[in-house]
């Protein structure tokens, strides 16, 4: 039987890391592990769990805090430190329904019964209005004669898909050797994207509609920079434009890239025209950088 660690990143979110532990050690298959990485909390994190938890998780703190994409692949690093043939990977406020796990690894065993390797398998989230949301990209890869193969194993709940995020996704020890880990110096939002198309280049991902959870994120929707209202995460967009207009640049057609260039560049004129100076210039300072952005791997 397989050997699964969970690892969920937290930071400065305790009770809904704890109703997030609370949903994995409810499964109807429990993980063998379960690895919590606090990205330099500053609400107490550490000695809450480890004066409620104990035992029953691995707690690795990290000294400052290095953004999702460093907590990401910290984690995924130490995840496959112990003897885990997959890594069940999410943020603090995912909730996974009873029976997620156990729908995910069941779909890996169909797969493998196909043939078929998956670079990673990730669960249909919902955001608390019950709406779909961190829905993954669909692989429209052609089939042997010229036709979109995507439709294939739709009786067993799954498609193939090409770029999702980490919201309960479940990643085989192949593909981390065989592709590494996450960008650390990506810092946040896009970082994920980034990875699962990397990884699935060669080989798609597959969505598992069995496999339910909520993402329970205070507010939902798509990021924004023309309704963010929090003046802390305003800077976060930044990095937004520039991980996304990295990634087009590196793994998309020509095409997408110019399209994404004049969907940015009108995007930043609006808000300039608004009187919204710092933003539009986050937005600009993004697509420059985004050229000239060389992550280490």
């Amino acid at each position: 039987m397989s050997i699964v660690c969970a690892v969920v990143l937290t930071y400065n979110r305790r009770t809904m890391l704890d109703q997030c532990l609370t949903a994995l050690v409810g499964q109807s298959r429990v993980p063998d592990h379960i690895l919590v990485l606090d990205n330099a909390s500053t609400d107490g994190t550490a000695p809450f769990i480890r004066r409620e938890w104990g035992e029953r998780v691995q707690l690795v703190s990290l000294p400052r805090n290095v953004g999702a994409a460093g907590g990401f692949r910290a984690a995924l690093h130490d995840a496959f430190e112990t003897d885990a043939d997959h890594v069940w990977m999410m943020d603090d406020d995912v909730l996974p329904d009873r029976d997620a796990l156990e729908r995910l690894l069941a779909a890996d065993e169909t797969l493998a019964g196909q043939g078929v390797r998956p670079s990673y398998l990730v669960s249909r989230a919902r955001g608390r209005s019950g709406a779909l949301t961190d829905v993954p990209d669909l692989d429209r890869r052609a089939n042997a004669i010229g036709f979109q193969n995507w439709p294939l194993l739709l009786d067993h709940g799954m498609v193939p898909t090409r770029g999702a995020t980490f919201v309960s996704i479940l990643l085989p020890r192949a593909t981390v050797e065989e592709h590494g880990l996450p960008l650390a110096d990506m810092f946040m939002w896009g970082e994920d994207r980034e990875y699962t198309v990397r990884i699935s280049r060669e080989r798609p991902g597959f969505l598992v509609g069995g496999s339910t959870v909520l993402h329970a994120r205070a507010t939902e929707g798509q990021l924004d920079i023309r309704t963010e209202r929090n003046p802390e995460r305003i800077r976060y967009h930044y990095f937004m434009v520039r991980n996304t207009t990295f990634t087009t640049r590196r793994y998309e057609r020509k095409r997408q890239l110019i399209y994404l260039l004049i969907r940015q560049t009108r995007l930043a004129a609006g808000m300039a025209t608004r009187g919204r100076w710092h933003g539009a210039a986050l937005i600009l300072r993004g697509l420059l950088h985004g050229f000239l952005f060389q992550p280490a791997t």
